[in-house]
């Protein structure tokens, strides 16, 4: 007698859409049914029967959880998990899975976290842009040119991500501080040249350069807000290649403007993608990207492959990994 299939329903992403909803749809075993969905009123009958929804950055809501009752999972294809109804989820006592012990993601992120440093460093967009209206800008830019060697790098939330964005920070000769709830092992501090933890306040008033590596929460939502980044230095850069509610965007905007920082790399935005209004598109200083942090081809493979190597085990008895804090252990 043939064995049930495990019914999953993979709500389209936000990257890519269906068409990447149907290729990571085609990477689950043969014993597994696979349905690609967008919307609860969609395929009902998909939804209906799902033991399992997978998702990368596409919401997965309280009507969606409401409409699959056979529901045991919900699998992140990221280290992010915000788009996710998490409370709705614990309620129905499913849990939430993130793919964050994996670190698919660490490296590219850690990459674009540097191309936005040296870029502010090396004011290479303003330099580019000069060249190309044939303006020699060296005169002007070499007062705002800067290293990254001596500088203190602050790095909040030393994860998977922040670990390597620390260890490159190591080979261009920085010092790393770090604020989280937890601390690194000292074997790891030790390999990341002497990071030290202090708290957030501190990184803020002693770093060069802060990037931001938290997840989004209720209590990380605006972590930099406008008391908080008065207490950054002038000189100082501020990169996000995590979440766009991390910062207050506007206080950002206003600190730009006054010349109370020197500048700010973004990749990450709320909303995605920004609308016209955003201050920070007509900021001064700024080096923004869309979102690319974790998006390489490689990159894509790696998140793919860990989101189905930790569903297929969780549907073959193993206990689930990266559950959501918060969420629950399971039905």
């Amino acid at each position: 007698m043939t064995a049930p299939k495990n019914v999953l329903a993979v709500i389209a992403p936000h990257v890519g859409g269906r068409t990447a909803g149907a290729g990571l749809a085609t990477l689950f075993p043969d014993q597994a049914e696979v349905t690609v969905v967008e919307r609860t009123d969609e395929d009902p009958a998909a939804l209906r029967a799902a033991h399992v929804v997978i998702t990368a950055l596409a919401p997965v809501t309280a009507e969606h959880l409401a409409a699959a009752p056979e529901l045991r999972l919900v699998q992140c294809a990221s280290h992010g998990f915000d788009y996710v109804d998490v409370d709705a989820a614990r309620d129905l006592g499913v849990p939430v899975c993130t793919i964050g012990s994996s670190g698919a993601e660490a490296q590219n992120v850690a990459e674009q976290t540097f191309a936005l440093m040296l870029a502010l460093a090396k004011q290479l967009v303003p330099a580019h842009t000069a060249l190309v209206g044939a303006d020699w800008a060296l005169p002007r830019l070499q007062r705002s040119l800067t290293e990254l060697s001596g500088k203190t790098l602050g790095i909040v939330g030393l994860g998977q991500i922040g670990r390597e964005v620390a260890r490159r920070a190591v080979a261009f000769d920085m010092s790393v501080v770090y604020a989280g709830r937890n601390r690194a092992p000292q074997e790891t501090e030790a390999r990341l040249g002497g990071a030290r933890q202090v708290p957030l306040d501190e990184l803020l008033r002693v770093s060069d350069y802060v990037s931001l590596h938290a997840p989004l929460t209720d209590d990380t939502r605006n972590l930099l807000d406008a008391a908080r980044l008065a207490l950054l230095k002038p000189t100082a850069f501020v990169i996000n290649t995590a979440r766009g509610a991390l910062i207050d965007q506007d206080a950002l905007a206003d600190a730009l403007e006054k010349g109370a920082l020197a500048g700010a790399g973004i990749d990450v935005f709320d909303p995605e993608p920004p609308t016209p209004a955003l201050r920070l598109l007509r900021a001064p200083n700024v080096v923004l990207s869309p979102h690319v942090g974790g998006v390489t081809r490689e990159t894509l493979v790696r998140i793919a492959l860990a989101a189905v190597e930790n569903v297929t085990g969780y549907l073959a008895g193993d206990p689930p990994r990266d559950v959501i804090s918060g969420s629950a252990p399971g039905r």
